[in-house]
């Protein structure tokens, strides 16, 4: 049987454009890890090793973070659903952009030609601008003030392309995975759960800027209407009240 490839640090640098820096520091912090090891403590590399430093690049093209993409790929995220769904978003914020732009060139002939513009011609155009907002966003407004919402709206944002990722794939999957564990009897205090407690609460920094009141309204918006937070109107209420506890439990535990 013929030995499967592999590849030392240097060559494989060269072949990625990469720095053997770079391929150091991923090992490092444990994203890109050679499997295997000369007896000598030389790093090799192996096929499977390639595939995920592909996947590395790939996410890392979408303008994703090292730690983003550790997260993603070790919790078996595909990265052709992560284009996918990255792709649909955008095709939506294009579609929505030219239904805002038709209904703004009407008002807009409507205007040039000294009428008043029609009110469902109006309606049609504060809704396209987020004039009402979805359930989601109506249920935040109960918990939090114009100002907190004008941080959220803008640090989202600024985020980018990254917004999407974070939002629709790496946070659904973290409370599906904490989840899993308290189904299975995992106590809130064990490391798994409290890793994954971390990663949220750094991606809600992300949000909120770490501002504490933020944060905390956004969770009592989740308490009162997770059907509306979550955008699935068959999300059971206590099921995700009893999660919540359980992550509080793992958020405050020291031991």
């Amino acid at each position: 049987m013929t030995a499967s490839a592999t590849w030392k640090v240097g060559p494989l640098a060269t072949a990625s454009g990469l720095t053997v820096r770079t391929l150091h520091h991923w090992d490092t912090i444990g994203l890109l890890s050679p499997s295997r090891r000369t007896a000598g403590g030389h790093r090799e590399y192996t096929e499977d090793d390639l595939v995920r430093l592909y996947q590395v690049l790939a996410l890392r093209g979408l303008g994703l973070s090292l730690e983003t993409i550790a997260v993603c790929l070790d919790a078996g995220v595909d990265p052709e659903r992560l284009v996918r769904d990255h792709l649909a978003g955008v095709e939506a914020s294009i579609a929505a952009l030219d239904t805002l732009r038709q209904r703004l060139l009407r008002l807009g002939t409507e205007l040039a030609a000294d009428r008043a513009p029609a009110a469902t011609d109006l309606l049609d155009a504060l809704r396209a601008i987020g004039g009402t907002g979805p359930e989601g966003e109506q249920t935040l407004r109960r918990h939090l003030d114009a100002d907190q919402m004008e941080v959220l709206t803008t640090r989202a944002a600024a985020l980018g392309p990254a917004k999407h990722y974070l939002l629709e794939i790496e946070w659904p999957e973290l409370y599906r995975r904490a989840d899993r564990l308290r189904m299975a009897g995992t106590p809130p205090t064990d490391p798994k759960v409290r890793r994954l407690v971390a990663r949220m609460d750094e991606l809600g920094t992300l949000f909120t800027g770490g501002d504490a009141g933020i944060s905390a309204g956004v969770r009592d918006a989740w308490h009162d209407d997770p059907a509306a937070m979550s955008g699935n109107p068959a999300a059971p209420a206590d099921d995700w009240r009893e999660l919540a506890d359980y992550l509080d439990i793992a958020r405050h535990s020291t031991t």
